[in-house]
């Protein structure tokens, strides 16, 4: 039997195992994009390359055969270099969203299309999950938020952006209407406390997601009652803010009205009596800060941009107090930031900010592609609510206008291999450019849908279409950097794929073949 060395380590393996086999008995850790373990070696997408001693070519780990005296490189610099590279060319020709247009045009990150499959089945415990996850005050910002969202929404190459903003206040409506509101689950009492000066959105906000983490939360606030800005906000009854800012006082919240820190309480005293605190007391000036005792830098307090951390120990800032702003959605997000920053604060560990997540982007839609993209949307214009824009829609209205959303986001997100491996390796998508495909999506098949762009050419659904013995099943047209993945003959989706589609599905590494929604409802699987 051979013995090779990998990264330093021996390893006798069995006659005919692959160097990928022999790291795996090691537990070294090589990637893979086209390797199945029950079927034959693609060696199509060179992620899985390693370097071996005395040659010169990289080789793909998957097929390469281990050979006695072998000495391999399987995670050195130029090795890891080479599969980075690998995965930006394979970016460069991917054509597809990561993540929805409207979601990363949302100041606070908020999952909409997700929310809005989750409208459309009816689940509203689960779209306010997934509001909440975000957006503490849904109902509130339903009302009054710019919707740069629905700038973004590619319906709108269409005929009209979805009617987004509507249907967060729809949702946050109707959670504030149900008679047993479920309250978010919250992690064990860490027994650390937390000051917060400032009860507008931002600091309402890190309030909310403060006692998620399990720590005792107290809110010190100048005015008589808590909403901050948003008392100003026009479209704003002031009976639906005062029933969101219940939602997050029941968790447990101390609301101290009318106490001015600076003038009438020290920040000292607040910093001896709790673990840390916050300042979210919206826009001041050079004065104010002085008042309060933290140091001012240009427009706002001094703070570290990532971590919001002040000069000051266990000092934070977040919203206009650190940076002047008019929308109340990004104060709610800065608040939800700075409170991951003080819960890993109080808990001892380096404050690690949230990193903008991997994503790959179509661009701009022609007309005709938009055109291809809503196919399965509904076809009617956007909904302008029987009630008019200030009573917003009701419970049918809500689902015919979830029903216009277009669905940009890629389905295969949660399982897609290029992306984990992409971010991973530190690949961009940006590194080589091309004359990007035209969008095209195949939703002729009962049970999955197929986006061209997105097909690496890996083969592995070429190879289970084989083993499966489909009669047509997919093959491999033209050549070179032409090359794509299509049913021979002109054939359709259906006619190619009778018994191998699913799991084609399954084995795709990169959202081009998908369950459709309602097969893949009847399939478990994990993440959001």
């Amino acid at each position: 039997m051979p013995t090779v060395t990998i990264d330093g380590q021996p390893i006798t393996v069995p006659e005919g195992a692959t160097i990928l086999e022999a790291a795996r008995e090691i537990g070294i850790e090589i990637p893979t994009l086209c390797y199945r373990e029950d079927l034959p070696a693609q060696t199509s997408c060179m992620v899985c390359v390693v370097r071996i001693e005395g040659q010169k070519r990289f080789v793909p780990s998957c097929a390469m055969r281990a050979r006695d005296g072998m000495v391999i490189e399987a995670q050195s610099v130029e090795v890891q270099q080479t599969r980075r590279t690998a995965l930006e060319l394979l970016l460069s020709d991917h054509i597809g969203d990561c993540l929805g247009p409207c979601q990363l045009a949302c100041a606070a990150g908020l999952n909409i299309p997700r929310m809005i499959r989750q409208i459309v089945a009816g689940d509203l415990p689960g779209a306010m999950a997934t509001v909440r996850e975000r957006i503490p005050l849904p109902a509130t910002l339903g009302r009054i938020c710019p919707a740069p969202c629905e700038n973004a929404c590619r319906r709108g190459a269409h005929d009209e952006a979805v009617s987004v903003r509507l249907l967060k206040r729809w949702v946050g409506d109707a959670y504030l209407a149900s008679e047993t509101p479920r309250m978010p689950e919250a992690a064990p009492a860490s027994g650390r406390r937390v000051a917060i000066v400032g009860a507008g959105p931002a600091g309402l906000s890190a309030a909310y997601y403060l006692c998620i983490a399990g720590h005792q939360v107290a809110i010190f606030e100048e005015r008589n009652a808590s909403g901050g800005g948003l008392r100003d906000a026009d479209n704003l009854a002031w009976h639906v803010l005062d029933a969101e800012i219940d939602t997050i006082l029941q968790m447990g919240v101390d609301l101290r009205a009318e106490s001015r820190v600076g003038r009438d309480l020290p920040l000292d005293e607040l910093r001896e009596a709790f673990d840390a605190v916050l300042l979210a007391v919206g826009e001041l000036d050079e004065k104010a800060a002085a008042e309060l005792g933290v140091p001012f830098a240009g427009r706002g307090i001094e703070v570290d941009r990532m971590t919001h951390q002040s000069p000051i120990e266990g000092v934070f800032a977040c919203g206009s107090a650190q940076a002047p702003s008019r929308l109340a959605i990004r104060a709610v997000a800065m608040g939800r930031e700075s409170a991951q920053a003080i819960d890993q604060y109080v808990g001892g560990q380096d404050i690690t900010p949230e990193e903008r997540p991997f994503n790959v982007t179509l661009g701009r839609l022609e007309t005709e592609e938009a055109a291809r993209m809503a196919v399965d949307a509904n076809e009617r214009p956007r909904l302008i609510p029987s009630g008019g824009e200030f009573v917003g829609f009701n419970d049918e209205e809500a689902v015919r206008e979830a029903l216009r959303c277009m669905h940009c986001d890629c389905h295969g997100l949660r399982d897609c291999r290029l992306r984990a491996l992409s971010e991973k390796l530190g690949a961009s998508p940006r590194i080589y450019r091309a004359e990007r495909r035209r969008f095209q999506r195949d939703n002729t098949h009962p049970a999955i849908v197929f986006e061209p762009g997105k097909c690496v050419t890996c083969g592995l659904c070429v190879e289970i279409a084989r083993r499966d013995q489909e009669e047509l099943g997919l093959v491999f047209i033209d050549r070179g950097f032409n090359v794509r993945t299509s049913v021979p003959f002109g054939a359709t989706l259906a006619e190619g794929l009778q018994r191998a589609a699913e799991d084609c599905a399954r084995a795709c590494p990169t959202g081009a073949i998908v369950l459709r929604e309602d097969q893949e409802e009847r399939q478990p699987h994990d993440g959001a």
